[in-house]
């Protein structure tokens, strides 16, 4: 007995398996975490390391090139890429896509345990860490509140943050700015020199009257005693009374005889304001497996609650940047164009089916088959995000396939005189292998974009098998629920002029009729000139691919929608300070805040994310995050109004700005081209730089052009004479300690008032570090007692030093970064990298492209990697269900037409060519074949019957007309509400679903023609090679 015997005998069996699915798919779906985009977790490590104090150069020869050597050798390294500045060391390691990130972390610290000792003094420990998504802030907020700033830090870092860490979900809570509490020793260079007390002393001292620890135990009275010494340093009195050392006559020289002791602030390396105002950032981010939705939901709750709890100090978060908005937008967007495609198919049902009871029979397997998909996607740990929603959209129309096809065929057999049952059972048996077929290809030509390895894959891999679970399901509906249905309610229906839906029915049917008629007498013609209609497609396909090769289609890697958020980067003088960079950025607010757009400014003052690190080496550097209204609200695009913004703030003189709207990925793309130099000589890399960059300049569309590394850093270069240091008594690590304590600082020790601990800041006071000579007089006491000045035993000299330096795959190197406006990233690309080959010849120096142009490469190679797989399966499938190796071909020959329609779809619409645009494409293989199956399958099955060839190809292209209109019109015009759709996320779906709509259109008209021509031309060519060998044969045997 068949799974259709069952479902029309036994229909209570088929409904409860039905509702438990239904149950358990609702249930699933409440489950479900929001995400904008899938987990994009590739593999790829950080290793980041602080070494306070040292410049560019010395980071890069004493720690990046050591801990690059030692990490070299990790398996399925792809590529490795470091940043040596000012203070830090950032190396970033790509692993292969097959490439377990746990484990290499693992490796990966091994490796640098290994060589740690090696690394100078004053390093920090390299922190180690992989690549997730997750890692991106999913809110950022300004605190404010009418209190002391130190004490709104205090409440910030001590009961804010903690509470916010609390939250289920919550991963982790990161703190930009504020006014820390600090205790400053400011020493006195003179004095220290009169009492001959070296700076090092002033630390040791400091070192060894603040401790506390262990001292034992002891046994009484069969009780233990664990001793604790209590030597922490409790006021500033103490601090002061410390005695740094006892001279030869007994006198002591206290801490407050060589230094000033004050309760001060932290010296601010970065700033945060928000509207304006100064503020306290926080960033939050969350875990791996939370509800983006949820996580934003239960945060503001909180900060509600936290804001009535402190409503005395008027405590107040301002919400700058939610990514849940964004995330729910696009969700509500796609539900809302997914309903608008049922509506539209429906509609397609009705014209028709010509019933209401019809169209429902059909239209029951969308949400039989959804539901069902939910439980699945729980089951494998998919999310609703964009893709996994696009896809469940775009499914509307290929859902409706198998239910059409089968329940066409029924009424055909009821039709025929047979009672519903009877009709349901025989229409389904005859009409299965062909359903089975075409739920077949649409299978195995997205599997293989599930396979797909590196980002795309992370990307495609949950919205491939989304649709592939629900094509399966809908195949399971129309062996079941459709018969059923249909064996139930189905009816052949009269229609009469005596109501509007009998006479719009016959009136539809007389068009149809009409249509049939004229098909007829147009593909009898085109069989008779079949020579004729080849060079017609043939220029038709060639037409369409010169609009790629004339520029009339764009490449890129794909469109990211308006978030209504773009991130402004601000760079001053490299010598500027933070609070000359506070006033540069002040005045870049105030244009912001001036536009009627703008509805939130939020500003990281020396602070970059495109930097690793907050602090060190970004003090000239700004980042401004700026939220408008929605697109709904405002005339102009986040792209051009990010471009008028920059051309505004360009004006302002002593600063570099870029301004880049909010990409799916994160915050604004740093620069989505990227030309990679690699060389020995930095002086010639920079030399092809400015060469490049003229290159660049010279090519349409290309803004913001610039290297990634400066030399315009002034910095003092001490070269110490080992020579004569060593006849003095000195080394290397005691004046280098001695130098980083006098004029960077010293915040190692603490000090407890009793409730929190606060640094201790030792360094020269300010007067003593004003000018050039200050660094040349610092005093150093050797083991003999002696003071001895640097510049006796160094020379200083000053000098412009690279801002910072980079290294790709272990040897030196330098990008050229460039911004696009205006036209597509990857046609602009392409120009760059034609001019480049052509103008520079710098054998010395390698060239590579990096940026979008590396991903869209990659991505375009793996996806047509994928559309050949699918072409090869679609084959053996056919193969395998035809038992043949010939009717295969015909069905094939359905693919170039559809890509006719989809490139002038692409033209006309101004989309580029994207991965979203070759994924239609890709569909296309799969939607296209479907058709050319039902007329080949049909042909077939007439032949068999005793019809001529040209009679049965004529009359398998009547009577599967009306299937293979209503599918293809299905999808097309389930289609439209995507293409034609303007809400959030809607520039990354536009271009798929124009080439889908082009596609089928110029399928559907051309299909029905060529795929019967090119069987009648292929079964004509079979015949006479039979003739010949048959001839051949007979010939050899007279012989």
């Amino acid at each position: 007995m068949s799974i259709t015997e069952i479902a029309i005998k036994r229909p209570t069996l088929v409904v409860v398996i039905f509702a438990v699915l239904t149950i358990l798919g609702i249930a699933s779906y409440m489950q479900l975490n929001y995400e904008l985009i899938p987990k994009l977790n590739f593999p790829a490590l950080s290793v980041v390391t602080s070494y306070p104090g040292a410049s560019a150069n010395e980071v890069e020869s004493t720690v990046t090139k050591k801990l690059e050597d030692a990490l070299s050798s990790l398996e399925n390294v792809k590529s490795m890429q470091s940043t040596s500045q000012e203070g830090l060391s950032s190396i970033s390691i790509e692993l292969e896509s097959n490439a377990d990130a746990n484990l290499a972390v693992q490796e990966a610290q091994r490796k640098i345990n290994a060589i740690i000792a090696t690394l100078p003094t004053g390093t920090k420990s390299p922190s180690i860490n992989k690549f997730s998504s997750d890692e991106m802030p999913v809110l950022k907020l300004g605190v404010t509140a009418k209190m002391d700033p130190v004490k709104l830090y205090l409440l910030t870092e001590n009961q804010i943050k903690s509470q916010l860490s609390k939250i289920n979900g919550v991963g982790q809570v990161s703190l930009i700015g504020g006014t820390e509490r600090e205790i400053k020793i400011n020493i006195n260079k003179g004095k220290l020199e009169s009492y001959k007390i070296s700076t090092n002393q002033v630390y040791q001292a400091i070192t060894n009257s603040n401790l506390e620890m262990p001292a034992g135990k002891i046994e009484n009275n069969n009780k233990q005693y664990t001793i604790r010494l209590l030597g922490k340093i409790n006021s500033l009195d103490e601090l002061r009374n410390i005695t740094v050392i006892r001279t030869v006559t007994g006198s002591i020289v206290k801490l407050s005889d060589v230094a000033e002791i004050a309760d001060g602030t932290a010296e601010q390396t970065n700033l945060n304001r928000i509207n304006g105002e100064n503020s306290i950032g926080l960033l939050i981010q969350k875990q791996s497996d939370a509800n983006t939705v949820d996580v934003c939901k239960m945060v503001k709750e909180q900060l509600k609650l936290l804001e009535s709890q402190y409503d005395e100090y008027q405590l107040k978060f301002d919400v700058a940047s939610d990514n849940s908005v964004y995330t729910l937008a696009s969700a509500n967007a796609v539900m809302e164009d997914l309903g608008l495609a049922v509506l539209f198919v429906a509609f397609v049902m009705f014209i028709f089916l010509h019933s209401i009871r019809n169209s429902i029979i059909v239209l029951i397997s969308i949400p039989a088959s959804i539901i069902s998909v939910f439980i699945a996607m729980y089951i494998f740990n998919f999310s609703l995000n964009m893709l996994t929603l696009m896809a469940l959209s775009l499914l509307i129309g290929i859902l409706v396939d198998d239910s059409i096809v089968v329940l066409e065929n029924i009424y055909r057999h009821m039709e025929m005189g047979k009672d519903k049952r009877k009709a349901a059972l025989d229409g389904r048996n005859e009409i299965g292998f062909t359903a089975v077929a075409i739920t077949m290809v649409d299978i195995v030509v997205f599997l293989p974009l599930s396979l797909v390895f590196g980002m795309i894959g992370n990307m495609l891999r949950e919205f491939s098998l989304v649709i592939v679970f629900a094509t399966l399901m809908s195949l399971f509906v129309s062996f079941t629920i459709t018969p059923l249905l249909a064996s139930r309610f189905g009816r052949i229906k009269e229609h009469t002029n005596k109501s509007f839906i009998g006479k719009f029915s016959l009136w539809i049917e007389t068009l149809f009729n009409k249509l049939v008629e004229n098909y007829e007498r147009i593909l009898r013609w085109c069989l008779g000139n079949r020579k004729k209609v080849y060079l017609a497609v043939t220029i038709l396909i060639l037409i369409s691919f010169s609009l790629v090769g004339m520029g009339l289609i764009g490449t890129s890697f794909m469109n990211d929608g308006d978030q209504g958020e773009f991130v402004v980067k601000l760079e001053g003088e490299p010598q500027n300070t933070v609070y000359q960079t506070t006033q540069l950025t002040q005045e870049v607010e105030s244009i912001l805040l001036q536009k009627p757009e703008v509805i939130k400014v939020f500003s990281n003052i020396g602070y970059s994310s495109s930097d690793f690190g907050s602090g060190s080496g970004v003090k000239n550097k700004s980042e401004i995050t700026v939220n408008l209204v929605s697109k709904e609200d405002r005339s102009i695009s986040i792209e051009k109004f990010a471009a008028q913004i920059k051309k505004e703030v360009q004006e302002i003189p002593g600063l570099k700005v870029t301004a880049t709207p909010t990409t799916m990925m994160g915050n604004g793309d740093d620069a989505p081209i990227q030309v990679l130099l690699r060389g020995p000589d930095l002086a010639r890399l920079f030399e092809v730089g400015d060469s490049v960059i003229t290159i660049i300049n010279e090519i349409p569309g290309t803004n913001d052009v610039k290297l990634s590394i400066e030399k315009s850093k002034p910095e003092l270069q001490v070269k110490l004479n080992r020579e004569k240091m060593e006849q003095l008594g000195l080394n290397v690590q005691q004046v280098g300690n001695t130098l980083n304590m006098a004029f960077a600082g010293n915040s190692d020790l603490q000090y407890s008032d009793g409730a929190d601990d606060y640094n201790i800041n030792i360094q020269f006071d300010q007067s003593n570090k004003n000018n050039i000579d200050d660094v040349g007089s610092v005093k150093f006491l050797n083991n003999s007692g002696e003071l001895i000045e640097l510049k006796n035993f160094a020379t200083i000299t000053q000098s412009l030093g690279p801002n910072k330096l980079e290294r790709y795959n272990r040897i030196s190197s330098l990008t050229v970064k460039c911004s696009v406006f205006g036209r597509p990233v990857g046609t602009v690309g392409n120009e760059i990298k034609s001019a480049i080959n052509d103008k520079i010849h710098a054998h010395e120096v390698s060239i590579e492209y990096k940026g979008q142009m590396e991903r869209q490469a990659e991505a375009f190679s793996s996806l047509f990697l994928a559309l050949a797989a699918a072409l090869l399966f679609v084959y053996l499938v056919m193969v395998a269900l035809y038992n043949s190796y010939y009717y295969p071909f015909i069905v094939f020959f359905s693919i170039p037409l559809a890509v006719i329609g989809a490139l002038f779809a692409l033209a006309l619409s101004g989309e580029s060519l994207t991965i979203f645009s070759i994924i239609g494409l890709i569909m296309l293989i799969g939607l296209v074949c479907k058709n050319a199956i039902l007329l080949v399958d049909f042909a077939n099955k007439l032949r068999e019957e005793g019809n001529t060839l040209v009679e049965a190809l004529i009359e398998s292209g009547k009577k599967r007309l009306r299937p293979i209109l209503m599918t293809t019109l299905s999808m097309i015009f389930g289609m439209f509400p995507i293409a034609m759709a303007t809400g959030a996320s809607a520039e990354s779906k536009n271009g798929l679903a124009w080439v889908i709509i082009g596609g089928l259109t110029s399928s559907l008209f051309l299909t029905l023609i060529i795929v019967p021509a090119v069987y009648l031309t292929m079964e004509r060519l079979k015949d006479r090679f039979k003739i010949f060998f048959f001839r051949k044969a007979k010939n050899v045997i007279s012989e």
